[in-house]
Parts: structure tokens; C-alpha cells; sequence
């Protein structure tokens, strides 16, 4: 799978920080202009706002290069399975009383 190189650790940790400041910043704001397409799908056009969070940040660095939107697709969906294992792994490890 060659459509998304991986760049350096430094340009991976800016390329993390510059999609965790999109999904912060601009994909509340998409989710809600698009929310009558999302209900409509049943919440799966959040993977294409997903997608287009990740195709920005690709499209704003040097060093990370994402091949069209379905590798962009395929990326977001990477991110969020990691996302949930992520989250899984925390209430595991600190569970609530």
C-alpha cells in the first residue's frame, strides 16, 4: 500500500498536531452544516468529514502525501479504529468508579 508514505517522526508528530488541531477547530463546524446529509446516512458521512480532515492535513505538509480521497478514506478510517482501541485500552486501564 504505497498511496500514503510515511514521513519522518518529526513530520508524523506535526502532521498528528495539525490533525488534531482540523478536527478540533473546523470539524465541529462541518458536522454541523452537514448534519441533515449525516442523519440522513446514518452517521456514515462522518467517515467523508473524517476523510476530508485527513486529506487537509495531508494537503497543508511536505511530508505527508495522500494519493486521492479513497486513500484518504481508507487513512481516516485507520485513524479512527485507532481512535477506539485507544479509548478501549484507557477504560481498561482506568476504569471509573
Amino acid at each position: 500500500m504505497n498511496e500514503v508514505p510515511l514521513p519522518l517522526w518529526a513530520e508524523m508528530l506535526i502532521a498528528a498536531l495539525v490533525l488534531g488541531l482540523l478536527n478540533t477547530l473546523l470539524r465541529p463546524v462541518l458536522v454541523l452544516l452537514t448534519l441533515p446529509v449525516t442523519v440522513l446516512s446514518l452517521g456514515l458521512f462522518l467517515f467523508v468529514i473524517n476523510a476530508l480532515m485527513f486529506w487537509a492535513a495531508a494537503s497543508m505538509l511536505d511530508g505527508l502525501a495522500v494519493a486521492d480521497f479513497w486513500a484518504a478514506l481508507i487513512g481516516s478510517l485507520i485513524y479512527s479504529l485507532c481512535g477506539m482501541v485507544i479509548d478501549l485500552v484507557i477504560e481498561r486501564l482506568f476504569p471509573q468508579e
